[in-house]
């Protein structure tokens, strides 16, 4: 019996041993690794500042960026100047701006001011001229009294070239939205056709007085406080034409700066509303906001 338990504590000693012997193994390669690790995190540290600084982990310093191409930090560090380079030409070229802003806002404080300000709202008109009924183009609006001409009234406001932006076209007229300083224009085109064949004395008599007679084109406004419409511009021109010809053709343009209220009326006349030509790229009148 004795025999038997001293082999028993003999085995149990030796299981001990073991175990220490296994624990202290796996302790010192514990360690080992975790010093190897430190290591190579220090390593690591010293190469990223390395490639920043372009110093070798020798402290020295690569000499040319054509003998450094081989140095695996070479392309980080030459992104990295690039970058750096980028970053301060923008910031460089914001403060130019800057100060060049400042200065041209010293010397001239109304182009800052207009650009600063805020972009006032689009008013403006083109209406053109549209076919209307033979008896109403013979015998043209009514204008109302002290108006000389016929009114054309038959514009287009919003087919073909035409268009209408804050502005109203109510029978022939447009209706200023807001007041401002405004760019009125108008054209028309005048056809006049030649009868063919024998013509009787009257008829050469007609003709004859056509010739004579001066093409006038009117831009009117009307206004809520004075009951008769202001006459703003007028252009006027006397042609003659031979007789050989079947038609002729001329144009009357004016156009001018007005200041103009809210709910004022735009109106173009002529003196002869039939041989006015209305295609819209020959008779048209508009208006827009200047300031």
């Amino acid at each position: 019996m004795a025999g038997g338990s001293s082999g028993v504590s003999f085995l149990g000693v030796l299981l001990l041993a073991a175990i220490l012997v296994q624990t202290v193994a796996v302790t010192v390669t514990v360690l080992y690794f975790t010093n190897v690790l430190n290591t190579m995190k220090e390593m690591f540290a010293r190469s990223s500042v390395s490639c920043l600084t372009r110093a070798d982990l020798r402290g020295g310093y690569i000499r040319s960026s054509t003998e450094g191409r081989g140095d695996p930090c070479w392309q980080v560090t030459q992104q990295l100047h690039i970058l750096i380079e980028k970053s301060l030409s923008q910031r460089y070229q914001r403060e130019i701006s800057s100060g060049v802003r400042d200065e041209v806002s010293r010397v001239l404080p109304s182009l800052v001011m207009e650009d600063r300000a805020p972009s006032r709202p689009k008013v403006a008109a083109h209406v053109t001229g549209s076919l209307a009924p033979k008896a109403e183009r013979e015998g043209g609006g009514s204008p109302g009294r002290r108006v000389q001409g016929q009114k054309i009234s038959w514009w287009e406001g919003h087919k073909g070239l035409a268009f209408l932006q804050e502005v109203r076209l109510v029978d022939g007229e447009l209706v200023v939205p807001r007041p401002g300083l405004y760019y009125i224009y108008a054209q028309t085109y005048f056809r006049h056709t030649h009868p063919e064949g024998e013509e009787g004395e009257e008829e050469e008599e007609e003709e004859r007085e056509q010739r004579g007679r001066p093409m006038l084109q009117y831009v009117y406004k009307k206004v809520s406080s004075y009951p008769v419409p202001i006459l703003l511009m007028k252009t006027s021109r006397t042609s003659c034409w031979s007789r050989d010809s079947q038609f002729s053709l001329h144009s009357a343009h004016q156009g001018g700066l007005f200041p103009l209220a809210a709910g004022d009326h735009l109106l173009v006349t002529v003196s002869n509303a039939s041989a006015i030509d209305m295609d819209e790229r020959s008779s048209f009148f508009g208006a827009f906001l200047v300031s």
